[in-house]
């Protein structure tokens, strides 16, 4: 699953980014690595960008960057 498939509001953890080299340098940068967990917030009209909360931050990122982060549905609140 990519993260441009997921509905807003859903949790998800991230697998693996597969963007080319300078994109997904950025995207490592402001948090999208492995196993790092986040929130879809907002998605944008006619395939706009998505709002995605990840790392305490709200990012904005294109729809063609969120089909290249493989993804996999996540809790974000651990279960005691």
């Amino acid at each position: 699953m990519h993260l441009s498939d997921v509905p807003k509001g859903a949790a998800f953890r991230v697998v693996k980014v597969s963007l080319g080299k300078e994109v997904g340098r950025r995207l490592a940068d402001m948090g999208f690595t492995e196993g790092t967990t986040g929130e879809v917030i907002r998605i944008g009209f006619f395939h706009g960008p998505l709002q995605v909360r990840i790392r305490g931050y709200n990012i904005l990122i294109r729809c063609y960057e969120a089909a290249g982060i493989e993804i996999e549905p996540a809790d974000l609140c651990p279960k005691k």
